[in-house]
């Protein structure tokens, strides 16, 4: 088994609008793919009201569990959007008008011929110790703070910022993966499938019946950081399928 500890991740969805069903998410299958591309684990996602409480104690639960924290909504200019306050609070920091944001905010609007009004400057709170992250998009920047990378809920300006975060990510090896169509119900490849997940740990098996249009059949995809004990495993479960 490897000794190498894969690097953690979960991701913080914040917004009424979510959890009524007012809008689709369309974000977290971005980070997954994201993370899984730069080998990062994607572990749990959570998604939580506009309410102060709920979103401090995701915080503080999300980042003393995983390595980086990920979360989208609650930083534009409305009475709502809380994310910064909830930040702050989290990690007992003040939060404050922070003039790198500020002039960022203002060299935006004034060459579009539009007023820095209080909803917009409300937008440069930023928590104290914070850096800045980069909005190609609206200008109005997210922010990371230890662990936690806060970034709009919009999904084109989520992941215009997403660029900038990925930068900072460690690399690590990235998940491989390989798929065996099994042929027969999952009831029927359950044993042998968990023959080969004792004898190869560091491989993730996952077992996904669907019918094709024929017959229910299982789809089982092999998913690792080792390419060899990947090929070996796939080997031996294709073995095993064609003794069954």
């Amino acid at each position: 088994m490897s000794d190498e500890r894969p690097t953690t991740a979960a991701m913080l969805v914040i917004g009424d609008e979510i959890l009524s069903g007012r809008t689709k998410d369309r974000n977290i299958g971005f980070v997954a793919d994201t993370l899984t591309d730069i080998g990062i684990d994607l572990e749990e996602v959570r998604i939580v009201a506009d309410r102060m409480a709920a979103i401090v104690e995701a915080v503080r639960a999300l980042s003393g569990r995983y390595d980086y924290v990920f979360t989208s909504g609650g930083i534009g200019p409305t009475h709502d959007d809380i994310t910064a306050d909830a930040i702050a609070e989290a990690f007992g920091v003040p939060l404050r008008y922070d003039p790198r944001a500020t002039a960022i905010l203002q060299a935006y609007y004034e060459g579009r011929g539009i007023e820095m009004n209080e909803a917009r400057r409300r937008m440069t709170r930023i928590p104290e110790g914070a850096d800045l992250i980069a909005n190609p998009v609206s200008a109005a920047p997210g922010f990371a703070i230890r662990n936690v990378f806060v970034m709009a809920g919009v999904p084109a300006i989520m992941q215009a910022m997403m660029d900038d975060v990925v930068k900072r990510l460690p690399a690590a090896r990235p998940l491989v993966s390989e798929t065996i169509e099994a042929g027969r119900g999952e009831g029927d490849v359950a044993a042998a499938l968990t023959g080969i997940q004792e004898r190869f740990p560091d491989v993730r098996m996952g077992s996904y019946p669907y019918h094709d249009g024929t017959r229910f059949t299982t789809r089982l995809v092999l998913r690792s950081r080792d390419v060899a004990a990947l090929a070996a495993a796939a080997a031996a479960l294709r073995a095993a399928l064609a003794a069954l």
